[in-house]
């Protein structure tokens, strides 16, 4: 008798939203927070606290220092929320935009790669692609980033990149040793709950 052999072979299905999903359909969002300037951690708080009266927060990550690329400036501090709710990208754009405003972010004055008080990416859409002038998911650039692909897989580690065909976390071991080194864990538990 010959040996049976078992087969078991995954696969994921991407949507690609041309627009927002439709309300009544749940999305899970993971969302990148950086910032160099004042209170960094009051400001990734304030973001938390207003982003949980219309979405589940699912995950918080770590806590991370990066030192900054570009310009002379001070180190970033990293993170990231894995959130869930009902459809709306753009309006949950729109919420970002607007926290980083509140938290004296001026787009129209800034140094590409400068300083900040606070930066918010959209990074990924579990099994979703969103392509637009205002809104690329996946961001297109954040699994070559430690600072962004790190906080990531701390709070989806297992969700697949819908391009790349890869989990966050094969993507973190895809990085250079240099680009982790470039990253370290501030604070492990306690900038999400005020600690």
């Amino acid at each position: 008798m010959a040996p049976s052999i078992l087969f078991r072979t995954w696969v994921h299905f991407v949507v690609e939203f041309r627009s927002d999903p439709p309300h009544n359909l749940t999305v899970q969002v993971v969302i990148g927070l950086g910032g160099n300037l004042g209170n960094v951690e009051a400001a990734f708080q304030a973001v938390r606290r207003n982003l949980a009266s219309r979405w589940r927060i699912v995950a918080s990550a770590k806590l991370y220092r990066t030192r900054p690329v570009g310009p002379s400036q001070p180190d970033f501090l990293n993170s990231a929320l894995r959130l869930e709710g009902n459809g709306g990208l753009s309006r949950l754009l729109e919420e970002c935009r607007t926290a980083e405003v509140a938290a004296g972010r001026k787009r129209a004055t800034e140094i590409r790669w400068g300083p900040r008080t606070l930066d918010i990416d959209l990074l990924l859409v579990r099994g979703g692609v969103r392509r637009g002038l205002r809104l690329e998911v996946p961001h297109p650039r954040f699994h070559e980033r430690a600072f962004a692909i790190l906080p990531a897989a701390d709070v989806a580690p297992r969700w697949i990149h819908p391009l790349l065909g890869r989990t966050v976390g094969q993507l973190v071991d895809d990085l250079g040793r240099d680009s982790l080194d470039e990253v370290e864990v501030v604070d492990s538990v306690g900038w999400f709950d005020g600690n």
